[in-house]
């Protein structure tokens, strides 16, 4: 399909999904919204891997800021509904696939959201990060749940009061980077060689387990509270024939599920 925002490609069971917004600075738009989570919604039956990128000057920078000054000067007052940015976020963050942002240049308020609701991060040596909106009278409420999961509440309330951009070597720190390289394209290709091996199933176990575990606020969860999802769901895996079988070729033949 053709899309106004995206460059859309699918190789064997990768999508890579690129905003595609040069004119508007990768701004976040109602159109761009509800085409990511289209393709996202393609990616479910049987892709493993999606792969968001950017341009590479900015991977993407927020919210659509001339979209809503043309609509006041139009005399306009469009409801602007976050429920599908939510859900985008939601999407990628559950979603049966491994979602990885390979973030170069500028990443900014909704941007980092999307960063943050990946499963992976790679970036680059051009990459920062940030969080403007306080200096406009608002504040990253969409994004917070997403960030404040991925590098604690204090961090994540310094970027929002602070405004202005973290660096790579930060961001690294603080987890909201998982991997950087100078040239960040030969680390994709390095680590989506590996990735691409996950079972399609695998996938969609293992981020249903998280999910449940997110569901039980499994990041402040007690060990004896998430022993019974944590015992249920390793039954399963074990109990699957199809696991039983790769185990069994594993120590028979000393070769893994995907290998011929």
């Amino acid at each position: 399909m053709n899309y106004q925002t995206l460059q859309v490609r699918f190789q064997d069971s990768i999508c890579f999904l690129r905003f595609y917004r040069p004119q508007a600075n990768n701004t976040i738009n109602r159109v761009m919204v509800e085409e990511c989570a289209h393709v996202l919604s393609r990616c479910e039956e049987s892709i493993t891997i999606v792969v968001l990128e950017g341009l590479p000057e900015v991977f993407c920078f927020g919210a659509d800021f001339k979209e809503i000054h043309a609509e006041m000067a139009n005399g306009q007052h469009t409801e602007h509904n976050a429920e599908p940015l939510y859900n985008l976020l939601l999407q990628l963050a559950t979603g049966p696939y491994i979602t990885v942002s390979h973030v170069r240049g500028k990443a900014n308020a909704g941007g980092v959201g999307l960063v943050a609701a990946s499963d992976i991060v790679l970036a680059d040596h051009t990459a920062q990060f940030s969080l403007s909106e306080l200096l406009f009278g608002l504040f990253p409420a969409v994004v917070l749940p997403f960030l404040i999961r991925r590098v604690g509440f204090q961090k994540a309330h310094y970027m929002s009061l602070m405004t202005h951009p973290i660096s790579l070597q930060r961001a690294y720190s603080w987890g909201l980077v998982d991997e950087y390289a100078e040239r960040s394209e030969s680390l994709l290709h390095k680590r989506l060689l590996r990735l691409r091996h996950i079972s399609k199933t695998g996938i969609f176990r293992y981020k249903r387990y998280i999910k449940d575990l997110d569901a039980g606020q499994g990041h402040t969860l007690s060990l004896q509270a998430a022993k019974s999802l944590a015992v249920a769901d390793h039954q399963k895996e074990f109990s699957d024939p199809d696991n039983l079988k790769g185990i069994f070729r594993y120590v028979e033949e000393g070769l893994f599920p995907w290998q011929n």
